[in-house]
């Protein structure tokens, strides 16, 4: 199965809250893929007991975990998207926080739901969850920052096949950075 991304570039300040509707990330899954593949390949190099990324790898677009950090750039098909686009992805390129990156996992939300709420208000719901956490870890809103945002969510068909309850918010930039942007203020 693969994800899908929405690619979320962002012009140097956006101040439109629906804008934050059009740079979502979804999962989806893919044909012809099985669980086993998924679970068994591209694994993210990880160190213990902190479990921070240690080298830059394509990790499965399912082992990504909150704080870690993305090269979106470098990320097959996301440079030649237009915003609010989606396209599926299988691995999603990880690199130390120490390294330049253009993305990190800010935010991540495990819902409960027993039922999947539908695609529209899962959109929705995502697009809420991550504006509202975006402030918590940047340290002014949305739409004061200079950054975007993106990320994953359930789709039916992960929710159903994988069991997958997990949106993640990724910070996006269009410069490369190094470290977390966490409290940064812009």
């Amino acid at each position: 199965m693969n994800r899908t991304l929405r690619s979320a570039r962002r012009p140097a300040r956006l101040l439109a809250v629906a804008a934050a509707v059009t740079v979502s990330l979804t999962l989806l899954t893919g044909c012809g893929s099985f669980l086993d593949d998924i679970m068994s390949s591209g694994e993210a190099p990880r160190d213990e007991p902190g479990g921070e990324i240690t080298a830059s790898a394509d990790a499965d677009a399912f082992e990504i975990l909150k704080g870690d950090c993305i090269d979106l750039e470098a990320l097959d098909g996301y440079g030649e998207s237009a915003e609010g686009e989606d396209f599926e992805v299988e691995s999603v390129p990880v690199v130390p926080c120490a390294e330049e990156h253009t993305g990190e996992v800010y935010a991540e939300l495990i819902m409960d739901d027993a039922e999947y709420p539908g695609d529209e208000a899962m959109s929705k719901k995502f697009d809420e969850w991550c504006y509202a956490e975006f402030e918590k870890f940047v340290g002014v809103s949305y739409d004061e920052s200079v950054y975007g945002y993106t990320g994953f969510y359930p789709t039916q068909a992960t929710w159903d096949q994988l069991n997958d309850r997990s949106l993640q918010c990724i910070i996006s930039s269009e410069e490369p950075f190094t470290g977390s942007l966490k409290g940064v203020a812009e």
